[in-house]
């Protein structure tokens, strides 16, 4: 729960209120669903659907982001100014936020309770929290149309769910809540 809201008030800290919200559905909805599902994954069970997701993540859809605007369009919408990387904000938003999920596979792989976690924030977040790219254009004051980052996540999103489903199966030779 500390990794998540510590996501979640760095999100506010670097972008403002829009962002943390965006952010709380994938963080504190990865944490209820971790409350329902607690049982550690083996990672050989999310290998898979990790990297892909994380691929499309950071080679699709940061790129998609960074070249349509996404920055500029969310700072428009939330009344900040588009932050640089080296600010302090940006840095924690990042190591709050992304990094831990860099130790998915570590964690995972040692069929650790935190690994379960955050693959859950992980998974929730590319998958749920990555769809307010399709609610954004309704905040704008214009017809509804394409926002910075929303063709990606026709990819990204479904692999989260796939992850997601992967979760939620039993390990081979396990029953889940065993």
């Amino acid at each position: 729960m500390a990794i998540s809201t510590a996501a979640v008030l760095t999100g506010y800290w670097a972008l403002g209120g829009l962002v943390a919200i965006i952010f709380a559905v994938g963080y504190y909805g990865g944490f209820l669903l971790w409350l329902t599902r607690p049982e550690p994954v083996p990672y050989a069970q999310i290998r898979w659907p990790f990297w892909l997701t994380l691929a499309a993540f950071l080679i699709l859809h940061k790129t998609e982001e960074r070249v349509a605007g996404f920055f500029e369009a969310i700072t428009w919408l939330s009344g900040r100014s588009v932050p640089v990387m080296t600010d302090p904000a940006v840095i924690a938003m990042l190591a709050t936020g992304f990094v831990p999920w860099l130790l998915i596979p570590w964690l995972a792989g040692k069929d650790r309770a935190l690994g379960t976690y955050l693959a859950w924030t992980f998974f929730a977040s590319m998958g749920l929290s990555e769809l307010a790219h399709f609610v954004l254009p309704l905040l704008l004051k214009q017809a509804y149309g394409y926002f910075p980052g929303m063709i990606s996540v026709i990819v990204l999103a479904p692999l989260a769910w796939w992850g997601m489903w992967r979760m939620t199966r039993p390990c081979p030779g396990q029953r889940m809540g065993s």
